[in-house]
């Protein structure tokens, strides 16, 4: 019969030896990085005249991209938000958004104007 525990010092003495990952199928997430081939846009059709950046070609899943865009809002400090695989980006912010994107690690195409 196993000892009861009675304070958080007995709980801080508790081994977990069979719950460390297994060293040789380990991919650290840093490794799961993957470059994506990305094309930055510049529209304001069907936006009232109002300038956004597109993002297009993110290849992920949602969180993925929702993480990206997040940090790409902060970084250009506007709004912004995510519509059929697309970000959205408020204003033209497209050089600076490339440049973002490229340090991260993506290979960008400016597309149009």
């Amino acid at each position: 019969m196993s000892k009861k525990l009675s304070s958080l010092e007995d709980l801080a003495k508790i081994q977990f030896e069979n719950l460390a990952p297994d060293p040789e199928n380990y991919i650290a997430p840093e490794d799961q990085f993957v470059p994506q081939q990305l094309e930055a846009h510049f529209s304001n059709k069907g936006r009232a005249g109002k300038t956004v950046t597109l993002i297009k070609g993110f290849e992920g899943d949602t969180q993925e991209i929702k993480a990206l865009a997040k940090e790409l809002k902060n970084a250009v400090g506007v709004g912004g938000t995510i519509k059929n695989g697309e970000i959205i980006i408020q204003g033209n912010y497209r050089d600076k958004v490339m440049a973002l994107l490229q340090e991260m690690g993506h290979k960008v195409k400016r597309v149009g104007g």
